[in-house]
């Protein structure tokens, strides 16, 4: 029996996937997470009887799985998911952030909201339905996002008879359609989440499958999310400056590095205003070290006292992002109120939130067929839609293509702070389904 230190020090050694899950109204993401869940161990014995409580009390004979992560009394109710849930289990080969999200059309911000931060998707498809609007949907919301790993899982095997012809017309159709938007890697899974075929243990009912099971996948898919490897980025956070009479001098820029790795003695630039110099130093924990990468926070020193602020970014001198003042992008937009050509809204990219203006709405994209509707006017809540903002400053972006991290940015009401959008810097997909329609003229009526 592995005791609480060994299990500690295996996890310590194992890698994090995130993931998220997805699916239409009733294909079973809720039963396929509480099925995970408990069939690798990951519930607790208060939970597990609570939910048993609740089954009987529903005049369930066995205990509903789905009860696991479908925690808002309304979701019970129902018997759907509205709200992400967020779950976190860990097996003796991986830990995992699971984000369950909801399946109707008027909550596809919520699976933006759970599947940004994923590196796999799993979408969920019932076997006698197939292919359907919502799960083309969310496969284009998974391209959108730039998740690298999406898995198709065909779920309620059992109620076509485990036949093999069912799911392969299933996994051929959706594969074409997700490979046309660019996702990279997709892998199809045929379940039964209710009896548990092939959900943690392979199952006997589908000999002819000789695949994967969705844990196992999940346990072993490569693991992307290496910020190591990417340009080099750090916000600047917060300026150090204590003038003490042990530091009278010290002046540090503090935050988290966004991604790549940043070396003492590497030319740098700080960004937008395109001032350069040379990394000093670099504090982390107390100690000083010669080297720093993503996802440490650190406190990097310069040898020239040059105007270095909250929101700057600090960059390799031969490797930075360029810097502009018109953001073109997709944006999910995300509050009840809408997103209009001329409002005035702030745009927060990593720590710099500056003043912007929408100049632009050139088109809305219909998630059915991929069809852009051009000029709408204005986004409502869960639409998605290319946009053209003005900053008052500059930003230094990537493209989301680029960087998950510095490629994204919010729009926030400047009235109440609200979130209004999500967006992502660049083209939609990796590959564009369809021509976009051509910019409108541009608003005379900026004032900067």
């Amino acid at each position: 029996m592995t005791t609480p230190t060994q299990l500690a020090e295996q996890l310590s050694t194992t890698t994090l996937l995130r993931f998220a899950t997805a699916g239409s109204v009733d294909d079973g993401k809720s039963t396929l997470v509480g099925r995970l869940l408990h069939d690798s161990k990951s519930v607790l014995t208060d939970q597990l009887e609570a939910v048993q409580d609740a089954s009987r009390k529903r005049g369930q004979d066995a205990p509903d799985l789905a009860l696991l992560t479908d925690g808002l009394r309304a979701e019970r109710e129902q018997g759907i998911t509205i709200d992400v849930a967020y779950r976190y289990f860990a097996t003796t080969r991986r830990r995992f952030i699971l984000a369950d999200t909801p399946g109707h059309v008027q909550y596809t911000r919520n699976m933006v909201t759970g599947a940004s931060t994923a590196e796999l998707a799993v979408v969920l498809v019932d076997a006698r339905n197939g292919v359907v609007e919502q799960t083309r949907r969310h496969a284009a919301v998974a391209a959108l996002l730039r998740v690298p790993h999406v898995v198709l899982a065909v779920n309620k095997m059992d109620l076509v008879d485990y036949a093999e012809p069912v799911f392969a017309a299933i996994a051929k159709e959706f594969t074409a359609y997700a490979a046309s938007l660019g996702v990279p890697e997709i892998t199809a899974i045929p379940i039964s989440a209710l009896a548990g075929d092939n959900v943690v243990e392979p199952s006997a009912n589908m000999d002819w499958y000789g695949g994967p099971t969705v844990l196992e996948h999940l346990e072993t898919v490569p693991v992307s999310h290496d910020l190591t490897a990417c340009h080099a980025r750090f916000p600047v956070q917060y300026v150090i400056r204590p003038q003490t009479a042990q530091h009278p001098d010290y002046r540090g820029y503090a935050g988290q590095i966004a991604a790549g790795v940043f070396r003492v003695g590497e030319p740098v630039t700080v960004l937008p205003s395109g001032r350069t110099s040379t990394i000093a130093g670099i504090d982390l924990l107390g100690s000083s070290v010669d080297i720093a990468w993503a996802p440490q926070s650190v406190t990097v020193r310069l040898t020239d006292d040059i105007d270095v602020s909250r929101g700057d970014l600090i960059a390799p001198l031969d490797d930075a992002p360029s810097v502009t003042q018109d953001v073109e992008a997709t944006v999910c937009h995300v509050a009840d109120r809408p997103l209009a050509v001329g409002q005035r809204v702030l745009i927060k990219h990593t720590t710099r939130t500056v003043k912007a203006i929408i100049k632009d709405i050139p088109s809305r994209l219909t998630l059915d067929d991929l069809s852009q509707h051009p000029a709408p006017g204005k986004l409502v809540a869960n639409d998605i839609g290319r946009v053209v903002v003005r900053t008052a400053e500059p930003l230094a972006l990537d493209t989301y293509a680029d960087s998950r991290r510095t490629g994204s940015f919010l729009l926030i009401d400047p009235a109440d702070g609200t979130t209004l959008s999500a967006g992502m810097a660049g083209a939609s997909f990796a590959v564009t389904p369809a021509p976009a329609p051509a910019p409108a003229d541009d608003d005379a009526e900026w004032d900067f």
